[in-house]
């Protein structure tokens, strides 16, 4: 059996998008269009927040969101080292320096960790929703009061996800979401989205991705080239009505997983799961034992496997080189790292699919 660890061909089959796209081509609206403004309104809605702005991609999100709130050079952005390389490369790109603060078995920010992190070149704090699983906002949201910080959300992998019912993207200052394409919601390439309650941040984003141009002549300051393209909007919108349908599969999906792999807990770890927390199982990561090994045996019998991600940021090049960063800096995430993969989730698998991985996986280690 072919257990694919993503459909994108098949979610791509859809006649309605196509009858979509067509529009925009007879219309010829590719900059800004109206599918952009229409989109930004379903999207701020989903996130119960008054304001969205379509964006080229999630790194620009996180890049646009920290030059609104005057993130410059010399200034510290405390995040985590386990994130996609884009977390920290956006930090660096305003000219801030990332703080990375150890994670938990969640694989989000420790809270607890954070407070020791701060200096007084500490400007935000940036935590990042891996996997779909929001990290401890109200904690986040707590220290950032007392202390004065800005706090950007990182929700590239977490569209749709909420604490006790309110949606991500809108408890800090900025929520930052990706469309990539091997995200819940996505476009067919790159594109972003930012999500803000201040209507002054909302002004100046739209601004920034637009050259800073106040009208077609003139503008307000140099600004960038980041906006969300039409064609990219018309999919969004069209995928955006079947979230909440994809979202509940991919639970489904990994509700199989949780329970059937419960039983292997001398070899797997699965993180924990929080009642007061609606997971959208972007990726669905588990820690095991013999990582390497399952992999290639899985790979072998069909199963694609992916891990988020195997070298933690602080030990990437730039960051040992420039930062001062070093093994043995984040022990968690570096234990994490050796152990994570990410088997397949995606809302076309079938259950076949999924119970021929779990019992792949339980033969591998009763072998041993």
């Amino acid at each position: 059996m072919k257990v694919k660890y993503l459909d994108l061909p098949k979610q791509f089959k859809d006649e309605e998008l196509w009858v979509a796209l067509r529009e925009q081509f007879e219309t010829c609206q590719f900059v800004l269009g109206p599918e952009v403004e229409k989109f930004e309104s379903n999207f701020a809605r989903l996130c119960c927040i008054p304001f969205a702005v379509g964006l080229n991609s999630g790194t620009d999100a996180i890049f646009l969101a920290l030059k609104a709130l005057g993130i410059d050079s010399g200034d510290e952005v405390i995040t985590a080292p386990n994130s996609f390389v884009a977390t920290a490369g956006a930090i660096m790109a305003t000219g801030a320096k990332p703080v990375f603060v150890d994670v938990g078995p969640d694989y989000n920010i420790n809270v607890e960790l954070i407070e020791r992190a701060i200096s007084k070149k500490t400007k935000a704090i940036l935590p990042v929703h891996l996997t779909g699983n929001p990290a401890e906002m109200h904690k986040i949201m707590d220290i950032s009061q007392r202390k004065g910080l800005y706090v950007v959300e990182d929700a590239a992998q977490a569209v749709g996800a909420s604490i006790e019912g309110q949606p991500v993207g809108s408890f800090g200052d900025v929520g930052c979401f990706s469309l990539h394409p091997l995200k819940n919601l996505n476009v067919c390439g790159d594109g972003g989205v930012l999500t803000t309650g201040s209507k002054e941040i909302y002004e100046k984003v739209r601004l920034l991705r637009n050259h800073g141009l106040k009208n077609r002549d003139e503008i307000e300051f140099f600004g960038y080239n980041s906006r969300l393209d039409t064609i990219q909007a018309a999919i969004a919108n069209h995928f955006i009505t079947n979230l909440k349908s994809l979202t509940e599969k991919r639970r489904s999906n990994a509700q199989i997983y949780d329970s059937e792999l419960k039983d292997l807990y001398n070899f797997i770890t699965l993180p924990p799961r929080k009642n007061s927390v609606y997971q959208v199982f972007h990726t669905y990561v588990i820690q095991a034992k013999n990582r390497n090994k399952l992999i290639n045996y899985l790979n072998r019998h069909g199963v694609e496997i992916k891990i988020h991600y195997p070298i933690p940021i602080h030990l990437q090049k730039p960051c040992q080189k420039k930062l001062g960063y070093k093994r043995g800096d984040f022990p968690v995430c570096e234990q994490q790292s050796e152990q994570i993969l990410t088997l397949p989730i995606h809302q076309y698998l079938k259950k076949e699919n999924i119970y021929y991985t779990i019992d792949l996986i339980t033969k591998f280690y009763r072998s041993r």
